[in-house]
């Protein structure tokens, strides 16, 4: 057999160098790819107390911690002239009518674009403010999703077949005003005076000796409050003693101090430092350790944040983000989009999506259920799966989290959705109600008449029942 020279591909004519390559997808402008640069400028210096503090000061924690937002007072002594009287005045009525004491980080609170606050996305989460206030659904409640009656032994919930939630603590180092544990979480306010759940050795040993009693128990969720309020020495006391129960095979640190006071995470930090022995030492039994974060908008992810979590992935320590969906702050496809890809740059896998819990005082904050769906629909194929994140409605009365669009009946006129919960509650039936706001003015009236509203949930819940699979 004769071979040609032109199929031998020693000898193959090589493509002419003037050739252009074709391109399936338009050019993007580097510059376009905003997620590829946290910012790194001195932003804090904007505020008028700490206009002198360097990059050195603001990076400590402990510097942080102490300057913490907690009054209106503090605010005003602290922004000083950035904003009127009357935005002061709206504060203030927003401290005494807000459910969630108020802890603010010098790190967020010099994120606000303080030239307008009131629809700044970091100010909307963290700062109330009487003037954003609309009245709760008339479902609304401080458990809604009853943590505390499934829980066996206080601060304990134990819902999935093979997972508990375990409150460790009831403080935090920031404030969100969407909690859902407004119920326990944080000092007593004007509305709410809290369940205690405060780190506590007894309490613990309970938790402990129930998980040591369910061999059925793999995954623990340590939860609060947050972890980051927790010594290193407790972190390590509760990491290393789930690691000794066998068929403990994963467990979680949940904390939003990731991005709230990235700075805490370097190398030398005893916290920083408990976290990366637990995950070596679960690494070396074959079991697995992470934590679970909340960013929440993609302005909070600066270069303080990329440094920070790169010393957790040089060290081999996962990191999941869970966001809460809310109105006027992540709830547009560009603002899901990019958090998605500032988080992937910095080595954040997002996990969950959650749709906001009708808790009290935060019914200006959520969204529907159809915003979620449309959502996950937007950003599914934007990036890769494994860095898109799922959108689940946590539903009330303890279902545990359902994908978003996995309903058995939506009404998007009342506002009503229904789902089950098969692996969870077999054959109970689980709500979530949209934002009254989002309703028309006919049905708003209609949930306030204790009659209609029952026939809402009743006629929902007998059409959720027909439509079962």
């Amino acid at each position: 057999m004769t071979v040609s020279a032109s199929a031998d591909p020693a000898k193959a004519p090589s493509p002419d160098a003037g050739d252009a390559i074709k391109h399936l997808k338009a050019p993007v402008d580097p510059a376009a790819m905003t997620w590829r640069n946290p910012r790194r400028d001195e932003f804090w210096r904007k505020i008028p107390a700490w206009s002198e503090v360097g990059v050195e000061q603001f990076g400590d924690y402990a510097w942080q911690e102490k300057n913490a937002i907690t009054s209106a007072k503090k605010l005003v002594d602290t922004v000083r002239d950035l904003v009127s009287p009357a935005f002061i005045a709206d504060v203030e009525a927003g401290f005494h009518q807000a459910p969630m004491a108020v802890r603010i980080s010098p790190y967020l609170l010099s994120l606000i674009d303080w030239s307008d606050p009131y629809r700044d996305p970091t100010r909307r989460q963290f700062l109330p403010v009487a003037s954003d206030l609309e009245p709760d659904h008339p479902m609304s409640t401080l458990d809604s999703l009853h943590e505390m009656k499934d829980a066996p032994v206080p601060g304990l919930t134990h819902r999935y077949p093979d997972k508990v939630l375990f409150l460790a603590l009831d403080t935090c180092p920031v404030y969100c005003r969407f909690c859902t544990r407004s119920y326990a979480v944080g000092l007593d306010t004007d509305q709410v005076e809290k369940v205690q759940i405060k780190a506590n050795k007894e309490r613990w040993t309970r938790a402990f000796q129930y998980l040591r009693e369910r061999p059925d128990v793999e995954d623990v969720v340590v939860s609060g409050g947050d972890a980051y309020r927790l010594k290193p020495d407790q972190l390590l006391e509760i990491g290393n003693t789930l690691l000794d129960i066998p068929h403990i095979r994963r467990f979680r640190v949940a904390t939003k101090g990731l991005a709230i006071l990235p700075m805490r995470i370097k190398a030398g930090d005893p916290w920083t430092e408990a976290v990366t022995q637990l995950s070596e030492r679960a690494r070396k039994m074959r079991k697995d350790m992470a934590i679970h974060t909340h960013f929440g908008h993609p302005n909070e992810i600066t270069g303080f944040s990329e440094d920070g979590m790169a010393v957790l992935h040089e060290r081999g320590v996962m990191v999941r983000n869970q966001a809460v969906l809310q109105r006027g702050v992540n709830d547009t496809p560009e603002a899901m989009i990019e958090l998605g890809r500032k988080l992937g740059f910095i080595n954040v896998h997002p996990y969950y999506v959650y749709v906001c819990d009708i808790v009290k005082g935060v019914e200006n904050l959520r969204t529907t259920v159809a915003t979620a769906v449309k959502l996950e629909k937007r950003l599914r194929g934007a990036t890769a799966g494994f860095n898109t994140p799922t959108f689940v409605v946590d539903a009330l009365g303890g279902g545990g989290k359902r994908d978003a669009h996995s309903f058995e009946h939506y009404d998007q006129e009342t506002g009503i959705s229904v789902y089950t919960a098969p692996s969870v509650k077999e054959g109970q039936l689980f709500m979530y109600f949209d934002p009254l706001a989002e309703l028309s003015a006919p049905i708003r009236e209609a949930w306030q008449n204790e009659s209609l509203r029952h026939q809402m949930v009743h006629d929902a819940l007998a059409t959720a029942r027909r439509n079962q699979i």
